[in-house]
């Protein structure tokens, strides 16, 4: 009899059955497992790109910072042979080698094909991060810019951007470039038409608190809006807490807390900024070479401003302003402790004792004679 014949005459039993079954399921969900296992190094990439540097050629990057590492290390060279384009790239560097556990030697013992590869998985990370940003802001930041209480008129879609940018009155008095007059009626139909491109360095009135721009100084309220404070949250301490009085109600870590980030940085805020200038635009893909956003730019600019040292004193009092928006925590130790507080009377009593020890130490050495 054929083994056909079998089959067919001793059909499988509804335990083999559920058996082969489970096994199949089984195997299914291992696969699902493998392909949800994520390297780790898109996370870091992601955080990368939204707090140290979103445009920046990670290949380059990573080559030229071992190579550039290994000759410091050997004495062959010193910081101060450098230029400034290399000891700029060198720290950007260092900041991926601390963001990054194990890094440094994973790539010091690694091959060319390693560093390829680690530089290729943060692209992944920072491209994927700045693609999910821009896609969940396009939708909320209607919400923020439309009048409480009011209605936007005419309407803005949330989910197309071909009637933001230039072409809504809104959207168009929120980007049009400080320099400009929105309510000239010339400027609204250049701008709308094409004929007006605002490049990068013409910044947007949106980057102003109270959206008021003052030409006889530049710094009152730079970057300090409602509106990128909502993103800035949005981003980094969860969608909830935009509008719960800065306390988040989500149920995961939110970006910030999983990369043990506690306070705001430059490039934290120059992506924000890109992010809103974006999402308030019409463009429909995000690029970094799209010569009509002109983004990276933008970006490049902000951040050129603010790591200047020179305005160092505005940028510490802009950096204060933030933390204390984003991380109230993060300013406490400075701040001044009431002399009625309990802290205050230990730490009091605890001086007295010790001026006090002191003076009997002082008094003991000095009644002390030498033998006759």
């Amino acid at each position: 009899m054929s083994s056909t014949a079998n089959k067919e005459n001793n059909p499988p039993s509804r335990t083999a059955i559920k058996l082969g079954k489970r096994a199949r399921d089984a195997s299914s969900l291992e696969d699902h497992r493998k392909q949800s296992r994520v390297d780790p190094l898109i996370h870091y990439g992601r955080h990368f790109g939204r707090t140290i540097r979103t445009f920046y050629r990670m290949q380059p990057l990573v080559k030229n910072g071992i190579t550039r590492n290994m000759q410091l290390e050997a004495g062959r060279i010193s910081e101060a042979d450098l230029s400034q384009s290399e000891l700029s790239e060198h720290k950007i560097y260092l900041q991926l080698l601390n963001l990054v556990p194990g890094l440094e030697e994973r790539l010091s013992v690694g091959s060319d094909n390693e560093s390829f590869y680690v530089a290729d998985t943060i692209t992944k990370g920072i491209d994927s991060a700045r693609a999910d940003d821009t896609k969940s802001l396009k939708s909320v930041i209607v919400d923020w810019i439309t009048p409480q209480g009011g209605v936007l008129t005419p309407p803005i879609q949330r989910n197309v951007k071909t009637d933001r940018g230039f072409y809504h009155p809104r959207t168009g008095e929120l980007l049009c470039p400080v320099n400009l007059d929105w309510n000239d009626p010339k400027i609204r139909r250049d701008l709308s038409g094409g004929h007006l491109v605002p490049s990068g360095d013409l910044w947007p009135r949106f980057l102003y608190q109270g959206y008021e721009y003052d030409p006889s100084n530049p710094w009152v309220g730079l970057l300090r809006s409602s509106l990128l404070v909502y993103a800035f949250k949005h981003v980094f301490t969860s969608p909830s807490s935009v509008t719960n009085k800065g306390a988040s109600r989500a149920t995961r870590s939110c970006n910030a807390r999983i990369h043990g980030m506690k306070a705001v940085t430059i490039p934290s805020i120059a992506y924000i900024a890109t992010q809103v200038r974006f999402g308030l635009s019409s463009q429909a893909s995000f690029s970094r070479a799209d010569r009509m956003s002109d983004s990276e730019y933008f970006y490049n600019l902000v951040i050129e401003l603010l790591e200047d040292p020179e305005e160092e004193a505005e940028v510490d009092d802009l950096l204060m302003w933030w933390n204390r928006e984003i991380f109230p925590t993060y300013v406490s130790d400075g701040r001044t402790i009431h002399q009625d507080s309990v802290i205050s009377k230990i730490k009091e009593r605890r001086r007295l004792m010790q001026l006090q020890a002191a003076a009997d130490d002082s008094l003991a050495g000095g009644s002390g004679g030498s033998d006759p």
